[in-house]
């Protein structure tokens, strides 16, 4: 009873580390940028400082490569390049190619013969036996190839791949000789486990298996009421980026929900180790602490990115800690070494709904500090009026409102309630943010200020529980699940609706724009020493709205912050296409360039061998779409700015 109780109080499992010291072990040559966050505590902190805020306002187009995919489009829109050495290496779907970082000309091409490759790929610095290698996943194998050349290096598993089931859509993260991936599966409650994974980095053979559903015996279990733990799927890291601290040879994991992600009835318990962060030794698997930031998740709030390492200072003395931000943006700073909050954590009683058969969690861990980085909260006098947006716009969501009968609220965590037509009277939730207030982009930190650098997106979801018709798909290939209740809402089953209404522009074309005040989408610096926010700015525009009204910020899910020496925040991230740097003491924004799709991706800064800086993002669309002109997304390039010569 006394460890349930301590599970379903989130408790973290302390580890017995000593505190490191401040610094890093991971050294990262100042010009290049390794990793996906550019360095093993993922901090995407440069100490390049050529382009400061002096002169950022300067930057201009230096070059841009084309990285219109080849297979299909939604590539490449959320890829992120490496640099090492003044080159560039980036994966565009069939290929993986090296590009020059000074003229942006192609230095070699490893064409793919199966699958695509997206996202990133990951680098291995050799060792005396071998020369330095890249290794990418195609979706179903991992791959390693020369660096230098681009070859398959054969040596690696069987001809160079190693088959990963179930599959991976990511590159693995590199900690020392060690691969580490986690799992793609699907959002089925039966089917694949999301284990995480590692396999040695010369020879490709598996090292260890950390269940992220753990089994019988193991720490955990017990979180799992009447079996729910058979079977069950989900509950991976399906980030494909993962930080560590060599230092105490700790690998920080971002686990997602448990499936299914909106009923639970058959995974009743907390639900280790959904929605946590999970610290284990990265040579060995063997598991360190937890923390778990939502107690049996029963909205899809995954933790998408991992955790970001900063050292900070309290109290006079240095604390290494770590910030995780997820889809409901609360942001958790915890000792890096055991797993504790820095700043308080308050189990709060959260409301409970109808489903039958559910189980509700009584409470759910809510940070002292730093305060909630969205509205967690909505009443009617929160929705949008003419003078936010427009007349129009206004009158359409206050129909949709109408035409559900009002929404009911409950704060962050509200529960969905059921609704049977005939039977029951529709009770529908309102839920802010929607899915995703921080997703993949996660956290830029400097470790010279403690400052840490989030963009989060701020929309409302609406809806219902119905119960499941047998033998109907519910939009994901699931016409066979077992699961008795889904998500659904008045326009569609197994979805809910955003609350967002359409209306006809200047131009007579139609425009959908959320239903909520602006801000729509923000960028905050929080003191990571003390938990306070130092600022925030909206982030993004509303083209489509007349001048005075466009600063309401937009959707900004597909990308992150960066911070250099420079005292400068680079991001894309929004749907208006823009690409921005701000201030990184005061928040302004000091250069903004419009792009030809949206940089929705983590930009990088690099130093190319003509020794000047450059700043790198992938302007790209999603999956379907078409380009200004109306034609196939073909123009879609990874763009470098620098200053003027």
């Amino acid at each position: 009873m006394r460890t349930r109780l301590a599970l379903l109080l989130g408790v973290a499992m302390a580890a017995s580390l000593a505190l490191a010291p401040a610094g890093k072990a991971d050294e990262v040559a100042p010009g290049d940028w390794t990793r996906f966050a550019r360095d093993m505590h993922g901090d995407r902190y440069s100490p390049l400082a050529q382009i400061n805020t002096a002169n950022v306002a300067r930057l201009t187009t230096a070059w841009a490569f084309k990285v219109a995919p080849q297979g299909g489009g939604g590539i490449v829109n959320e890829t992120t390049p490496l640099a090492i050495d003044g080159v560039l290496y980036i994966p565009i779907g069939k290929a993986i190619v090296a590009i020059d970082g000074v003229t942006g000309q192609e230095v070699w091409r490893h064409p793919l013969d199966s699958g695509i490759a997206r996202r990133a790929v990951s680098y291995w610095p050799g060792d005396a036996a071998h020369p330095a290698r890249l290794y990418y996943s195609d979706g179903k194998d991992l791959a390693a190839i020369d660096m230098k050349t681009g070859q398959t290096v054969a040596s690696f598993g069987e001809d160079g791949k190693v088959a990963l089931d179930p599959p991976d859509g990511g590159p693995p993260t590199v900690y020392k000789d060690v691969l580490i991936i986690g799992a793609q599966v699907a959002e089925m409650p039966i089917g694949p486990p999301g284990d995480t994974r590692a396999f040695d980095a010369i020879t490709g053979k598996p090292k260890w298996v950390f269940h992220t559903v753990p089994r019988p015996g193991e720490v955990g279990h017990d979180s799992w009421l009447n079996d729910g733990w058979k079977g069950r799927s989900g509950t991976n890291v399906w980030v494909w980026y993962m930080n560590a601290d060599e230092k105490t040879n700790t690998l920080y994991m971002s686990v997602g929900g448990p499936s299914p992600n909106y009923y639970g009835g058959d995974r009743p318990g907390p639900d280790l180790f959904g929605n946590s962060v999970v610290a284990v030794d990265p040579e060995t698997g063997r598991l360190k602490w937890y923390f778990q930031t939502i107690h049996h998740d029963l909205w899809d709030s995954d933790l998408p990115a991992p955790p970001t390492l900063v050292d900070i200072h309290k109290d006079g003395k240095t604390i290494p800690a770590l910030a995780e931000t997820g889809k409901p943006a609360f942001m958790y700073i915890l000792n890096r070494n055991t797993g504790k909050p820095v700043f308080g954590v308050k189990e709060t009683p959260v409301p409970h709904a109808d489903v039958p058969g559910e189980w509700y969690s009584p409470t759910q861990p809510i940070p002292v500090k730093p305060q909630h980085l969205v509205r967690s909260t909505w009443t009617p006098a929160d929705i949008v009026s003419p003078e936010d947006t427009n007349a129009e716009h206004s009158a359409a969501c206050h129909a949709l409102m109408d035409k559900y009968g009002g929404f009911w609220n409950g704060g962050p965590f509200s529960p969905f309630w059921l609704y049977e037509p005939g039977k029951t009277k529709l009770k529908a939730t309102i839920r802010i943010p929607s899915n995703g207030g921080s997703n993949w982009g996660g956290t830029a930190a400097d470790p010279t200020t403690g400052l840490l650098y989030i963009n989060t997106s701020e929309q409302a979801a609406i809806g219902f529980i119905e119960k499941r018709k047998p033998h109907v798909s519910y939009g994901r290939g699931d016409e066979d699940s077992p699961q008795l209740y889904d998500r659904a809402s008045l326009s569609a089953p197994g979805a809910y609706t955003g609350f967002n209404a359409s209306f006809k522009d200047a131009q007579g074309h139609m425009v959908s724009l959320p239903c909520i005040k602006p801000p729509w989408g923000r960028l905050f610096a929080i003191n990571a020493n003390t938990g306070d926010i130092v600022w925030q700015t909206r982030l993004g525009v509303t083209d489509d709205l007349p001048p005075g009204k466009q600063d309401t910020g937009r959707y900004n899910e597909l990308g992150g912050p960066i911070v250099t020496a420079g005292g400068l925040v680079f991001i894309g991230g929004t749907d208006d296409h823009r690409f921005r740097a701000f201030d990184a003491k005061t928040g302004k924004e000091l250069w903004t360039r419009k792009l030809e799709y949206g940089a929705q991706a983590l930009p990088i800064t690099y130093r190319g061998k003509d020794g000047r800086q450059y700043v790198a993002v992938v302007s790209a669309s999603g999956a379907g779409q078409k380009g200004p002109d109306g034609k196939p997304d073909n123009d879609q390039a990874l763009i470098s700015f620098a200053l003027p010569n």
